[in-house]
C-alpha cells in the first residue's frame, strides 16, 4: 500500500494495488474510487484533501492484534 499527498493539487491518494484502472467511480463528491477490470479496488483519491482530512501530511499506521 502506498499513500501520496500532492500539495500542489491538494490530493490524497491511497494505492492498494498496482494495476490498470478500468473504471473510476466518484461515490461521494471529491472521493474517487478506481477499480480494475475484475472489480477489485485499486486506489482511493480524495480531492481537496486539506479540507476533508485533519492533517493530510501525517500518517498513522496500526496493525490490529490477532483475535484468539
Amino acid at each position: 500500500m502506498k499513500v501520496i499527498y500532492d500539495q500542489d493539487t491538494d490530493t490524497l491518494t491511497v494505492i492498494f494495488a498496482n494495476g490498470l484502472v478500468a473504471e473510476s467511480d466518484e461515490d461521494k463528491p471529491g472521493v474517487i474510487l478506481d477499480y480494475d477490470a475484475l472489480g477489485n479496488l485499486l486506489s482511493l483519491e480524495i480531492l481537496d484533501a486539506s479540507r476533508r482530512v485533519a492533517v493530510p501530511t501525517q500518517i498513522e499506521y496500526q496493525v490490529a492484534p490477532l483475535s484468539a
